[in-house]
């Protein structure tokens, strides 16, 4: 038989067995929300508990968040132990886990995000467009200096300074596709730079997931004082906004903190809303509370009313001991443990709560650390202390109510200052023997400061130290404070916090100061760390290495600025005061490779290599900089190093494959970018950079499977898909590349490099309006832009602007005065208009500086064959094919002259030559077919015609000449009525009436 509803004895008794609750009125309101559906309007998305300290604040949430369990609520709390988003989430997913729900996804890239975080602070990106698209100095400069101000650290990586400034002078938006150079894939950029633009649509998708499992899910955030400022504006988005997702309607948040909510953000939604303002109990809930602790002698009522004010947590702290007289209750709100201890019997716990009062928090080994009682004991103990009213005991980690544990603190060190002392130094040796053992293996500073069990436990050990003697222990708090903030500014604001603490603790106002000093500034994310390190190097007690790199670090925030020379000289006074760390030496490299001093920066990378021998970082930073400066074989050198040190390094690999792929060895290129791309298959760079190397081999398919690959690993990214169109105008592929050049463009409209290769590519295809269009885009966006002014001066000449022609060879000298491929431009620019003579000066001032340049000297023996001075066209030819055997342009040259001069058959041969090259050999086919049908030789002209590919031509005058060709070859082998009928055809065509009229008199 089903058994019925309870009675209201057995629900008293209930009730009775859980003890006194209190707030009854706000635990009936929040209880009640869950009979509303969320589609009543009077059903509310969020409380907001607020009131001061000691009101129980916290308590009530607890009650909250078991009610919400009551209902079958999935449920989450976090409070002020987590810094940031990415520790709220992982904290959230911990406890969600703890439930049987797992977040699979968001575990996954919270893993990766402090994986990748690391990464992304050592990272410096490396250019991204095709060399040949001639990115000027002055703009990657740029670039970097916005790379620097999205707050990145940069300093190691083995792919520094190679994005494109073209994609990336205009800012952050364009950094975010480059950075993934360097990191694994487009999201580990989005984790890296705004993490939680990507956890936070994945935490919504998985809340949507369990809302179909669980009728509530509740979230709990606790001490929002703290955690407001950076919790504030994410759940407000979160909420009220689709940026994240759909958020389900069976959400519920919980805040709790001794502000009321800011108006300014959410003013305009009160009314799904609950506020629940908390004051000290009134007279019927304190006295609830006593009757329930049996303390019902109404002159010790009083008593504690009076003294108490109803404030919940003092009500309950001398509640839990049953005074009977009056003259038990003390004044708690100086001396409530004291009076606590006075009525515990028990020595041992007396010392327990006394000695547990000093570590900021207690796990049961702390509390072993901190209590002398046997081991047996020590588990009882600690349950004991766990119990007690102004104890957290949520988790394995609790800790003492401030309102308690500060008169306790301040009773301990004012009863006997030499036990505080000693106390506080006991334990912090024991904080410092498990850091040397978190820290074993851990050789680096780089490497123990980003071990957080290793920094959490120096965090405790220096609370201790400064809480036992604050005078001596601050120079190296400073110290670590300054690490602590070279790491990441949220690490930084716990360092601030123990200041202001152990001031508190300690008595010491100049620390409490100086720690809130620190905590304000540092609750800046974009200026936080410079401004901090001001107030340290204001500091007398910082001082030696400490102190050499605070001016490090705040070397390292004027570069991210872009403000280079003022970083330098901070360096400098590191330097000066601390010569010997590498750290300094390495952010003074950096710095110097940012401005292109390339030889200054290996220098300051040598002396960081001596200091600490055998660091990747730096061995690879070095690297990078030699590949910088093309110095291709000491880079490899150096990547040799970094891989020998970690054969996994896939950065490492990727970057000395570019180099030997510099250097024209195809093959060792090709492995080592294999070699990466098994490590990291996802890596865009690697997967363009091999991509580029098959181009290069004519290894077209392979070419394009590897920037397919990068297309669907990131669809919306600009960069790759300027890297395909490119791709795809460099194979001739014209049409192709300018619809895919477009798409980048329409991804990113600012794209200068994409927009001149569009610009090319419509020239190609005789579009000189959409081309002269495009190019003029791309050099406003770049004024020095020199390859896109090289290209526009070639669709000018098209469209007959002379003067603009020069004007853009001379603006493109200008920007980049040692470019010989661009002064060699301007010498053909006068070769074919007739400007011999000053075609030849500038070929010569070329080969002036470069002996041995092949283009310079083919270019030249083509200015004298145009001179008809066809020795002197023969022996500079001669001269660019020792040069360069496989230039085949001089083979083109060359048989035009030996045809000129009645060498027939070793023009022939040049011809051939040419062709066997490959590339775009349509041209030298009809020479060939030309040659042969002059010759006599029709048969075997009218069978190398058959070769030639039939395909149509943009170029108009190649389709003349070779329509032409064909009609001669028929003229000449008596194919009368195929010459006749394409010469109709051309005459139609209103072209060549001069082929028609022969063909018609032959016939």
């Amino acid at each position: 038989m089903a058994r019925g509803r309870p009675s209201m004895q057995e629900l008293i008794e209930g009730r009775r067995r859980h003890g006194f609750v209190g707030r009854g009125a706000e635990r009936a309101t929040f209880r009640a929300n869950f009979e509303l559906p969320p589609e009543d309007e009077r059903h509310r998305f969020l409380f907001h508990v607020h009131g001061n300290a000691g009101v129980g604040k916290t308590f009530l949430v607890r009650e909250m968040e078991q009610l919400a369990r009551e209902r079958g609520a999935l449920t989450a709390y976090v409070d002020e132990s987590v810094g940031s988003l990415p520790e709220v989430m992982a904290a959230m997913s911990r406890q969600f886990a703890g439930q049987g729900y797992r977040f699979k996804e968001l575990d996954r890239l919270l893993a990766a995000y402090h994986e990748r975080r690391h990464e992304a602070e050592a990272a410096v990106l490396t250019p991204q467009e095709p060399e040949r698209s001639g990115p000027s100095a002055g703009s990657l400069t740029v670039a970097r200096a916005g790379l620097v101000g999205l707050g990145m650290v940069p300093g190691v990586g083995a792919l520094a300074g190679a994005l494109d400034p073209a994609q990336l002078a205009q800012g952050a938006d364009r950094l975010r596709a480059g950075l993934s150079a360097r990191l694994r894939n487009q999201e580990d950029v989005q984790l890296v730079l705004s993490p939680q633009g990507v956890l936070t649509p994945v935490l919504v998708g998985e809340l949507r997931e369990a809302a179909s499992a669980v009728p509530w899910t509740v979230l709990f955030f606790d001490t929002y004082e703290r955690t407001g400022p950076f919790l504030d504006p994410w759940l407000h988005a979160v909420m009220t906004t689709l940026e994240h997702g759909r958020l389900p309607g069976t959400v519920i948040v919980v805040t709790a903190g001794q502000r009321p909510f800011d108006t300014f953000r959410w003013g305009g939604f009160t009314d799904f809303v609950t506020d629940l303002p908390l004051g000290p109990f009134t007279e019927t809930e304190a006295r609830g509370l006593l009757a329930d602790k049996g303390v019902v002698s109404e002159p010790v009522v009083e008593e504690v009313l009076r003294l108490t004010g109803g404030l919940p947590l003092l009500v309950s702290t001398l509640a839990e001991q049953r005074p009977a007289d009056p003259e038990d209750v003390g004044d708690p709100s100086a001396t409530a443990v004291e009076r606590f201890l006075k009525w515990e019997p028990d020595p041992v716990r007396r010392a327990v709560a006394l000695a547990c009062a000093l570590p900021r928090r207690l796990d049961l080994d702390v509390f072993r650390a901190a209590v002398d009682c046997a081991d047996e004991d020590a588990d009882a103990l600690f349950g004991w202390l766990r119990g007690l009213p102004f104890v957290d005991g949520r988790g394995d980690r609790v800790r003492y109510h401030d309102l308690v544990r500060e008169p306790m603190l301040r009773l301990q060190r004012r009863h006997s200052p030499r036990g505080w002392t000693e106390r506080h130094e006991r334990l912090a040796e024991v904080f410092a023997r498990w850091r040397a053992e978190a820290g074993n293996g851990l050789i680096a500073p780089d490497q123990v400061w980003r071990h957080e069990p290793w920094r959490l436990l120096l965090l405790e050990e220096s609370y201790h130290r400064l809480c036992a003697r604050p005078l001596a222990a601050l120079g190296d708090a400073l110290r670590d404070m300054v690490e602590a903030c070279r790491v990441d500014h949220v690490v930084g604001r716990g360092w601030a916090r123990l200041l202001q603490e152990a001031g508190d603790a300690a008595g010491d106002p100049v620390l409490r100061d100086l720690g809130r000093g620190l905590t304000e500034a540092l609750a800046d994310d974009e200026d936080g760390v410079a401004r901090a390190m001001d107030l340290l190097l204001a500091r007398p007690a910082l001082h030696g290495p400490g102190r050499a790199l605070a001016h490090g670090v705040r070397a390292r925030e004027l570069r991210n600025d872009g403000e280079y020379e003022r970083a330098l000289a901070e360096y400098d006074r590191a330097i000066e005061i601390d010569p010997d760390e590498a750290r300094v030496h390495h952010g003074r490299g950096f710095t110097h490779q940012l401005l292109g001093d390339y030889p200054a920066a290996l220098a300051a990378f040598d002396r960081a290599d001596e200091l600490r021998p055998d660091t990747g970082w730096i061995i690879a930073e070095r690297a990078e900089t030699h590949r910088m400066a093309g110095s291709f074989e000491e880079a490899i050198a150096d990547f040799d190093r970094a891989v020998a040190l970690d054969p996994t390094n896939a950065d490492a690999l990727a970057s000395r494959a570019a180099c030997r792929h510099a250097l024209d060895q195809f093959e060792a290129a090709g492995a080592d970018f294999d070699r990466a791309l098994s490590i990291d298959g996802a890596d865009l760079w690697t997967l363009v950079r091999r991509a580029r190397l098959r181009r290069d081999t004519d290894e077209w398919d392979k070419a394009f499977a590897d920037l397919d690959r990068a297309a669907r690993l990131e669809p919306d990214s600009a960069w790759v898909a300027s890297e395909r169109g490119d791709a795809y105008r460099l194979a001739g592929r014209f049409e192709e590349a300018v619809a895919e050049l477009g798409r980048a463009i329409d991804l990113r409209p600012d794209y200068a490099s994409a927009l001149a290769g569009r610009g090319v590519s419509h020239h190609e295809l005789g579009h000189s309006a959409q081309a002269l269009a495009d190019l003029d885009r791309a050099v406003a966006l770049e004024p020095d832009y020199s390859w896109a002014l090289v290209m526009r001066s070639r669709v000018r000449r098209r469209l007959e602007d002379g003067p603009g022609v020069y004007e853009d060879l001379r603006r493109a000298l200008a920007a980049s005065p040692d470019a010989d491929w661009i002064e060699i431009e301007l010498g053909n620019a006068h070769r074919l208009d007739d400007r011999h003579q000053e075609a030849i000066s500038v070929f010569r001032q070329v080969l002036e500086r470069e002996p041995d340049n092949a283009s310079a000297l083919g270019c030249l023996g083509a200015a004298y064959r145009d001179l008809k001075a066809h020795a002197e066209a023969l022996g500079w030819l001669d001269r660019a094919l020792a040069a360069d055997p496989d230039y085949a342009y001089a083979y083109d040259q060359r048989a035009r002259v030996f045809l000129a001069t009645g060498r027939t058959e070793r023009a022939l041969a040049d011809w051939e030559r040419r062709i066997a090259l490959g590339g775009d050999v349509d041209a030298a086919r009809y020479e060939v077919v030309d040659t042969l049908i002059h010759c006599g030789r029709r048969d075997e002209a009218m069978a190398r015609l058959a070769e030639a590919d039939p395909a149509p031509s943009p170029d108009d005058a190649l389709v003349l000449d070779r329509d032409y060709l064909r009609v001669e070859a028929f003229r000449y082998t008596g194919q009368w009525e195929r010459a006749r009928h394409l010469a109709e055809r051309l005459r139609a065509a209103d072209a060549a009436p001069g082929t028609f009229q022969l063909a018609m008199t032959e016939l």
